[in-house]
């Protein structure tokens, strides 16, 4: 449980990140709204003709009697909407990051900066950054795609398919969410994909207690657009932790307070003049 809040705190961190620094999200607006605009109109294609896609896959079923017609098509036509939602909520962040890498990139760049210390950067051209971002959110795409497959099928079990099985759903998503979220700031840094998916891994339940939340507001319209770029923000902060950035910026922080002794004198070093102690303010 306290690993779940942790996550939860990044995410609400994040947040109030942008809350204070305005310019930043309406900059990390522009993205999300035209992505949303595309899927809005997918969505409500795939809501139309979703029955149609359940009664060609069912020609076998055309001679049941009422109601197990109804309920077989009724079901799937759900299963393949949800399906349908599923894929949305993880691709909207890959399309949005891909869209907006600069906008993105540059927020996350800007958090680091008022966090202190080093702001990585990869160093790479635009059209590679944006190479590498496609190619991996293909990989986490085919993925998800799998993960999708197999709880669609296992959707028609009796119970644990209406009950465990959209949990497992939500918390696969959450992850993958999370993965491509943190990318933005661990590509910079030059960590591969499969390192992403180890160090994510190694906090499961901090992945999640960020990810489940935000892939349930997700669901809401428009929410997503609005807290996109906190989420980034809060995937940020998540990656410094992940890295141990923070960790090492403490460490430093207590070998520079020991350089200094009690009576305020180092090196010829004087506290100053006026009888105050002086205060040294170092990067966290």
């Amino acid at each position: 449980m306290r690993d779940l809040g942790a996550g939860f705190g990044y995410l609400v961190k994040g947040q109030k990140w942008v809350a204070k620094h305005g310019r930043w999200f309406g900059f990390g607006l522009l993205p999300g709204l035209v992505t949303l605009v595309l899927y809005a109109g997918a969505l409500v294609g795939l809501g139309y003709g979703a029955d149609d896609l359940a009664a060609w896959a069912t020609p076998f079923a055309d001679d049941w009697t009422s109601p197990w017609l109804d309920v077989l098509r009724g079901a799937l036509t759900a299963l393949v909407f949800l399906f349908g939602l599923f894929l949305a909520v993880i691709t909207f962040t890959a399309v949005t990051l891909l869209v907006g890498q600069p906008f993105y990139e540059s927020l996350s760049e800007a958090v680091d900066r008022g966090e202190g210390g080093e702001v990585p950067e990869s160093g790479l051209p635009l059209w590679r950054e944006l190479w590498i971002s496609a190619r991996d959110s293909l990989r986490i795409l085919l993925r998800v795609a799998f993960y999708g497959i197999l709880l669609f099928a296992c959707g028609f079990i009796p119970v644990v398919g209406q009950t465990v099985v959209p949990v497992i759903g939500f918390c696969v998503s959450g992850f993958f969410l999370t993965e491509e979220l943190t990318s933005v700031a661990l590509q910079r840094r030059g960590v591969a994909l499969k390192e992403r998916l180890g160090l994510l891994r190694g906090r499961r339940f901090t992945v999640l207690g960020f990810g489940v939340p935000l892939t349930l507001a997700f669901l809401v319209p428009f929410v997503a657009v609005f807290l996109m770029p906190g989420a980034v923000a809060g995937a940020t902060l998540m990656a410094r932790d992940l890295r141990g950035e923070t960790a090492d910026a403490d460490r430093d922080d207590a070998d520079r307070d020991d350089d200094f002794p009690e009576n305020g004198r180092h090196d010829g070093i004087l506290p100053p003049s006026d009888g105050t102690q002086g205060v040294h303010r170092f990067p966290h």
